[in-house]
């Protein structure tokens, strides 16, 4: 059974920097949990770690995906456990490190990714609410349906939206792995959830998106569009580059849009925490409460090599 050192938290709450030290102390190579992150050319709205920034670590799943190809969780589990075996048979340990929480879970428990029977027109039926609509709709239709299962779901996903409301509309239950879950049994998972006080964590993320569009966001979404990729894309639809797309189109002033991915961004961070709270194994830290870093990094150390 292969430790799984999890070290996970809301968007912008330090997990990157924190990952990087910890790989350092105990020998490790890095796998990302971040749905936006392992999309190449994504490199500024995705806060994407640079190579200087992994000071040597290598790090998996991260700028390997071209934006246009759609990518489930299910193949993020593939691919991520195959890292996992080769850098456990290299004789490191393993961090994964990210915020999206179905593909933690794809690796924490064993899921299922067997899927329903297709209902192809109501699926094409829903597209096209979609197109006419937007996501936001869709989203809040999946609401109205079945909150528990809208949760599990980032709104951006249309995708998985769409196939949600199909599955509910079709009369059937959705899957919750948030209930009677096994754990994977290829892995012993140490689950690590970073905090920091809730007006901290909302001063960090309206700084980091002041920071994007410092370095470039609006330029990385042009040269995206450029490129030939469309709004239609689930990588496209991430939060700071639907916004700005829009903002292209008129749709918002650019005021307008910093403010909306500042407000979705901090949206984004409550339902990152609302999820984690749902493993009873993690071990948590209020980063708010240590003297420096070095203390925190100390303290997570001690943890993992007790429960190692």
């Amino acid at each position: 059974m292969i430790p799984l050192i999890i070290l996970t938290g809301p968007t912008a709450v330090g997990k990157t920097d924190l990952s990087i030290q910890l790989a350092k102390s105990i020998n490790a190579e890095i796998v990302s949990a971040d749905s936006m992150q392992i999309y190449k050319y994504m490199d500024i709205g995705s806060a994407k770690v640079t190579e200087e920034e992994m000071q040597g670590v290598k790090h998996y799943l991260v700028d390997e995906i071209d934006p246009s190809t759609p990518f489930s969780v299910s193949e993020y589990k593939n691919m991520a456990e195959d890292y996992i075996d080769t850098i456990s048979k290299n004789g490191k340990n393993v961090i994964v490190t990210g915020g999206t929480g179905l593909y933690l879970n794809s690796l924490i428990y064993d899921m299922d990714f067997a899927k329903s029977n297709a209902n192809q027109e109501l699926r094409d039926k829903l597209n096209k609410e979609l197109e006419e609509n937007g996501p936001n709709y869709m989203y809040d239709k999946l609401l109205s349906l079945d909150k528990d299962a809208a949760q599990r779901i980032h709104p951006n996903n249309t995708k998985r939206v769409i196939r949600a409301i199909e599955v509910l509309m079709s009369g059937e239950k959705m899957n919750d792995f948030s209930k009677d879950l096994r754990y994977n049994k290829k892995y012993k998972p140490i689950i690590i959830v970073l905090n920091r006080d809730r007006k901290e964590l909302y001063d960090r993320i309206n700084l980091r998106v002041d920071i994007m569009l410092k370095n470039g966001l609006i330029e990385e979404v042009k040269g995206l569009l450029n490129r030939g990729y469309t709004e239609d894309m689930i990588s496209m639809q991430g939060i700071g580059y639907k916004e700005i797309i829009k903002y292209f189109k008129g749709e918002y002033t650019l005021e307008e849009a910093i403010e909306i991915i500042k407000r979705d961004s901090r949206r984004y961070a409550k339902r990152q925490l609302t999820w984690f709270r749902r493993y009873e194994d993690a071990k948590w830290f209020e980063i708010d409460k240590f003297a420096s870093a070095e203390d925190l990094k100390n303290e997570v150390l001690k943890f993992i090599r007790e429960e190692i």
